[in-house]
């Protein structure tokens, strides 16, 4: 990024002229072709979510591994449906976060969990994070999808940078920021204290500059030609979005 010469001589960060600090992102429903994300709501949508986190993946077989799926959130925070509601209930009655629930539009059942945090409208800063995405939700078009909408609707709002963070070692929440379009920042080393345990924080952002390419990206590749009958992807976002990241980012 380019810099400005001050009165003094001394480098500083270049003029924001025309840019204005945008709202704090409000409760609203995001629609796209296989998922619709809804402002979470425990009454209506922890049922669909207790019994979408409960199946097992296809590699799994018991309620002990299903569990494994929550080890980087710090555990699974409810133990049955009730447990779960509640969790849920407390989830959405947090002001700060902004927790969707992704539905499936094929039967309007929920599969899985997102949310906006630690947004600063001042700094135009906002993260996307706290993902459980159920076995039927993961590694399909419609997760990415999900994920696709949000990070469109901050850059929409007018956001300027939007950040994504995980445990260092949660190598497909890794993966996932890449290919979405997220450039690797580094790595927060004993950033926190998660179930007892160090965890260092890998930093991964996508700035507003970097954004018109990376959606471009998206729509290719949420375009029906680039799938076949089958739905298989014809190109992948990988490859896509790889070709935006410079090469001395890549962790």
């Amino acid at each position: 990024m380019t810099h400005d010469i001050n009165d003094y001589g001394q480098p500083v960060g270049p003029e924001l002229a025309h840019w204005k600090a945008p709202s704090a992102l409000e409760a609203e429903c995001l629609e796209g072709r296989f998922c619709r994300l809804e402002p979470l709501d425990a009454g209506r949508h922890a049922e669909s979510l207790w019994q979408a986190w409960r199946e097992p993946a296809p590699a799994l077989d018991n309620d002990h591994e299903a569990c494994a799926r929550w080890t980087y959130l710090g555990g699974r925070p409810f133990d049955d449906e009730a447990g779960c509601r509640a969790w849920l209930a407390r989830m959405g009655e947090d002001r700060e976060l902004l927790c969707y629930a992704v539905v499936d539009l094929a039967d309007g059942q929920a599969v899985g969990l997102a949310a906006y945090l630690n947004s600063v409208p001042v700094d135009g800063r906002i993260e996307i994070g706290h993902l459980n995405f159920s076995p039927r939700l993961s590694r399909t078009p419609m997760s990415s999808e999900a994920l696709m909408l949000m990070m469109a609707h901050a850059f929409d709002k007018g956001y300027r940078r939007l950040e994504w963070k995980c445990d260092a070692l949660n190598a497909p929440s890794r993966r996932a920021a890449e290919r979405l379009g997220f450039r690797f920042e580094g790595v927060f080393r004993q950033h926190r204290v998660v179930a007892g345990r160090n965890r260092d924080t890998a930093w991964f952002a996508v700035l507003d500059g970097e954004w018109p390419a990376i959606r471009d990206c998206h729509r290719r590749w949420l375009a029906p030609e680039n799938f076949d009958a089958a739905g298989r992807q014809r190109r992948s976002l990988a490859s896509m979005t790889a070709a935006l990241q410079p090469a001395n980012s890549r962790p």
